[in-house]
Protein backbone atom coordinates (compact mmCIF):
# COMPACT_ATOMS: atom_id res chain seq x y z
CA UNK A 1 0.00 0.00 0.00
CA UNK A 2 1.15 3.18 -1.06
CA UNK A 3 0.27 5.00 2.66
CA UNK A 4 1.90 4.17 5.86
CA UNK A 5 0.74 6.63 9.08
CA UNK A 6 2.88 5.57 11.85
CA UNK A 7 1.04 6.79 14.83
CA UNK A 8 -0.94 5.53 18.22
CA UNK A 9 -5.00 5.47 18.61
CA UNK A 10 -4.99 7.09 21.79
CA UNK A 11 -2.82 10.01 20.26
CA UNK A 12 -5.14 13.34 19.64
CA UNK A 13 -3.06 14.43 16.77
CA UNK A 14 -3.00 11.14 15.53
CA UNK A 15 -6.61 11.68 15.46
CA UNK A 16 -6.94 14.38 13.31
CA UNK A 17 -5.06 13.33 10.14
CA UNK A 18 -6.93 9.66 10.87
CA UNK A 19 -10.39 11.90 10.68
CA UNK A 20 -8.69 13.56 6.95
CA UNK A 21 -8.17 10.25 6.34
CA UNK A 22 -11.15 8.26 6.93
CA UNK A 23 -13.55 11.47 5.74
CA UNK A 24 -12.23 10.58 2.55
CA UNK A 25 -11.53 6.83 2.57
CA UNK A 26 -8.61 7.16 1.69
CA UNK A 27 -6.57 3.49 1.90
CA UNK A 28 -3.55 3.76 4.40
CA UNK A 29 -1.52 1.15 6.30
CA UNK A 30 -1.67 1.93 9.80
CA UNK A 31 1.93 1.37 12.01
CA UNK A 32 0.81 1.55 15.92
CA UNK A 33 3.84 3.19 17.55
CA UNK A 34 4.78 2.75 21.19
CA UNK A 35 7.23 5.29 22.16
CA UNK A 36 8.25 3.17 25.37
CA UNK A 37 9.69 0.08 23.20
CA UNK A 38 13.14 0.91 21.37
CA UNK A 39 12.17 -0.83 18.32
CA UNK A 40 9.03 0.93 17.42
CA UNK A 41 10.57 4.49 18.42
CA UNK A 42 13.42 3.76 16.30
CA UNK A 43 11.66 2.45 13.62
CA UNK A 44 9.59 6.42 13.85
CA UNK A 45 13.09 7.93 14.59
CA UNK A 46 14.42 6.47 11.93
CA UNK A 47 11.64 8.43 9.26
CA UNK A 48 11.25 11.82 11.76
CA UNK A 49 14.17 11.94 13.77
CA UNK A 50 12.12 13.77 16.42
CA UNK A 51 10.59 10.59 16.61
CA UNK A 52 6.68 12.54 17.36
CA UNK A 53 3.67 10.99 15.34
CA UNK A 54 2.02 11.11 13.24
CA UNK A 55 4.26 10.48 10.27
CA UNK A 56 2.98 9.42 6.87
CA UNK A 57 5.19 7.70 4.59
CA UNK A 58 3.83 7.87 0.66
CA UNK A 59 5.78 5.16 -1.02
CA UNK A 60 4.66 6.07 -4.12
CA UNK A 61 5.96 9.61 -4.31
CA UNK A 62 9.03 8.66 -1.60
CA UNK A 63 7.72 11.33 0.35
CA UNK A 64 8.13 11.30 4.14
CA UNK A 65 5.82 14.00 5.49
CA UNK A 66 5.45 14.81 9.18
CA UNK A 67 3.31 17.28 11.25
CA UNK A 68 -0.73 17.00 11.04
CA UNK A 69 -1.57 19.90 9.10
CA UNK A 70 1.41 19.55 6.49
CA UNK A 71 -0.01 15.81 6.18
CA UNK A 72 -3.70 16.95 5.58
CA UNK A 73 -2.70 19.49 3.07
CA UNK A 74 -0.59 17.02 1.46
CA UNK A 75 -3.57 14.04 1.53
CA UNK A 76 -5.84 16.96 -0.50
CA UNK A 77 -3.49 18.23 -2.96
CA UNK A 78 -2.21 14.27 -3.97
CA UNK A 79 -5.31 12.09 -2.93
CA UNK A 80 -8.17 14.23 -3.18
CA UNK A 81 -11.26 12.67 -2.01
CA UNK A 82 -15.24 14.09 -1.76
CA UNK A 83 -14.52 16.11 1.39
CA UNK A 84 -12.05 19.24 0.15
CA UNK A 85 -10.19 19.36 3.57
CA UNK A 86 -8.51 22.64 2.32
CA UNK A 87 -10.67 25.45 0.23
CA UNK A 88 -8.94 26.54 -2.94
CA UNK A 89 -10.12 30.29 -2.30
CA UNK A 90 -7.22 32.08 -0.59
CA UNK A 91 -8.76 33.67 1.52
CA UNK A 92 -11.13 30.79 2.73
CA UNK A 93 -7.68 28.81 2.86
CA UNK A 94 -6.17 30.99 5.28
CA UNK A 95 -9.49 31.10 7.18
CA UNK A 96 -9.22 27.43 7.69
CA UNK A 97 -5.51 27.36 8.08
CA UNK A 98 -6.15 30.31 11.13
CA UNK A 99 -8.48 28.34 13.36
CA UNK A 100 -6.56 24.72 12.28
CA UNK A 101 -3.93 26.29 14.14
CA UNK A 102 -6.06 28.19 16.89
CA UNK A 103 -7.05 24.30 18.05
CA UNK A 104 -3.96 23.42 18.07
CA UNK A 105 -2.47 25.71 19.96
CA UNK A 106 -5.35 27.13 21.93
CA UNK A 107 -7.06 24.02 22.68
CA UNK A 108 -4.64 20.96 22.13
CA UNK A 109 -1.32 23.00 23.72
CA UNK A 110 -3.57 23.59 26.86
CA UNK A 111 -4.93 20.38 27.43
CA UNK A 112 -1.66 18.45 26.78
CA UNK A 113 -0.60 20.76 29.73
CA UNK A 114 -3.49 19.73 32.06
CA UNK A 115 -2.67 15.81 31.39
CA UNK A 116 1.09 15.90 31.61
CA UNK A 117 0.83 17.88 34.60
CA UNK A 118 -0.91 14.86 36.27
CA UNK A 119 1.47 12.63 34.89
CA UNK A 120 4.08 14.18 36.51
CA UNK A 121 5.68 13.27 40.35
CA UNK A 122 3.96 15.14 43.17
CA UNK A 123 7.13 17.33 43.55
CA UNK A 124 7.17 18.52 39.65
CA UNK A 125 3.23 18.86 39.79
CA UNK A 126 2.56 22.73 38.75
CA UNK A 127 -0.49 23.92 39.92
CA UNK A 128 -0.06 27.40 38.78
CA UNK A 129 0.69 26.08 34.97
CA UNK A 130 -2.35 23.45 35.20
CA UNK A 131 -4.55 27.23 36.20
CA UNK A 132 -3.11 29.12 33.27
CA UNK A 133 -3.93 25.85 30.67
CA UNK A 134 -7.45 25.46 32.14
CA UNK A 135 -8.00 30.20 31.70
CA UNK A 136 -6.78 29.21 28.46
CA UNK A 137 -9.07 26.60 27.29
CA UNK A 138 -12.09 28.77 28.81
CA UNK A 139 -10.83 31.44 27.27
CA UNK A 140 -10.62 29.50 23.81
CA UNK A 141 -14.36 27.75 24.10
CA UNK A 142 -15.38 31.62 24.24
CA UNK A 143 -13.60 32.22 21.30
CA UNK A 144 -15.34 29.36 19.24
CA UNK A 145 -18.61 29.77 20.65
CA UNK A 146 -18.28 33.28 18.86
CA UNK A 147 -16.84 31.92 15.57
CA UNK A 148 -19.73 29.52 15.17
CA UNK A 149 -22.50 32.37 14.86
CA UNK A 150 -24.61 30.87 11.84
CA UNK A 151 -22.17 28.26 11.09
CA UNK A 152 -22.72 24.13 11.06
CA UNK A 153 -18.67 23.93 10.90
CA UNK A 154 -16.12 26.09 12.14
CA UNK A 155 -15.57 28.53 9.17
CA UNK A 156 -18.54 27.87 7.08
CA UNK A 157 -21.14 25.05 5.39
CA UNK A 158 -17.98 22.71 4.83
CA UNK A 159 -16.09 20.31 7.15
CA UNK A 160 -12.26 21.45 6.57
CA UNK A 161 -9.09 20.70 8.04
CA UNK A 162 -10.32 23.07 10.72
CA UNK A 163 -12.89 20.50 11.68
CA UNK A 164 -10.86 17.48 11.74
CA UNK A 165 -7.84 19.83 14.57
CA UNK A 166 -11.19 20.97 16.59
CA UNK A 167 -12.60 17.25 17.20
CA UNK A 168 -9.58 15.52 18.86
CA UNK A 169 -8.66 18.85 20.58
CA UNK A 170 -12.47 19.00 21.97
CA UNK A 171 -12.97 15.44 22.73
CA UNK A 172 -10.22 15.32 25.05
CA UNK A 173 -10.09 18.90 26.60
CA UNK A 174 -13.85 18.77 27.61
CA UNK A 175 -12.96 16.34 29.85
CA UNK A 176 -10.72 18.49 31.79
CA UNK A 177 -12.55 21.75 31.23
CA UNK A 178 -16.00 20.87 30.62
CA UNK A 179 -18.01 23.37 28.13
CA UNK A 180 -20.30 26.05 30.66
CA UNK A 181 -23.06 28.12 29.98
CA UNK A 182 -23.02 30.20 27.31
CA UNK A 183 -21.47 27.67 25.36
CA UNK A 184 -24.70 26.26 23.29
CA UNK A 185 -23.03 26.78 20.02
CA UNK A 186 -19.90 25.16 21.05
CA UNK A 187 -21.71 21.70 22.63
CA UNK A 188 -24.12 21.40 19.55
CA UNK A 189 -20.82 21.53 16.69
CA UNK A 190 -19.09 19.08 19.80
CA UNK A 191 -22.44 16.69 18.95
CA UNK A 192 -21.61 17.30 15.30
CA UNK A 193 -18.28 16.20 15.43
CA UNK A 194 -19.01 13.20 17.55
CA UNK A 195 -21.85 12.33 15.12
CA UNK A 196 -19.45 12.84 11.79
CA UNK A 197 -18.36 8.78 10.77
CA UNK A 198 -15.26 9.74 10.42
CA UNK A 199 -14.17 10.81 13.77
CA UNK A 200 -16.75 8.39 15.01
CA UNK A 201 -14.67 5.59 13.55
CA UNK A 202 -11.34 7.06 15.34
CA UNK A 203 -12.91 7.01 18.74
CA UNK A 204 -14.09 3.27 18.19
CA UNK A 205 -10.72 2.55 17.24
CA UNK A 206 -9.27 4.68 20.19
CA UNK A 207 -11.83 2.77 22.33
CA UNK A 208 -9.07 -0.44 23.63
CA UNK A 209 -6.75 2.16 24.91
CA UNK A 210 -9.49 4.68 26.54
CA UNK A 211 -7.81 3.28 29.78
CA UNK A 212 -4.82 4.81 29.20
CA UNK A 213 -6.18 8.26 29.70
CA UNK A 214 -5.58 9.71 32.98
CA UNK A 215 -9.17 10.96 32.72
CA UNK A 216 -10.74 8.29 31.24
CA UNK A 217 -13.49 8.14 34.42
CA UNK A 218 -14.42 12.12 32.55
CA UNK A 219 -14.92 10.55 28.82
CA UNK A 220 -18.58 10.77 27.45
CA UNK A 221 -19.97 7.73 29.06
CA UNK A 222 -20.27 5.74 25.77
CA UNK A 223 -16.78 5.72 25.41
CA UNK A 224 -15.59 5.07 28.99
CA UNK A 225 -13.22 1.79 29.66
CA UNK A 226 -15.90 -1.03 31.71
CA UNK A 227 -14.49 -1.33 34.94
CA UNK A 228 -13.17 -4.47 35.86
CA UNK A 229 -15.73 -6.65 38.41
CA UNK A 230 -14.58 -6.37 42.21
Amino acid sequence: MSLVLYQHPLASFCHKVLMALYENGTPFESRIIDLGNAESRASLARLWPLAKFPVLRDEALDSTVPETSIIIEYLDRHYPGVTQLLPTDLSDALCVRLWDRFFDLYVQDPMQKIVADVLRANEDKSPQSVSEAQALLSTAYGMIEKQLDGKTWITGDNLTMADCAAAPALFYAETLVPFGEGHERLKAYYRRLLERPSFARVLKEAMPYFHMYPYNEKLPAQFRPEKPNA
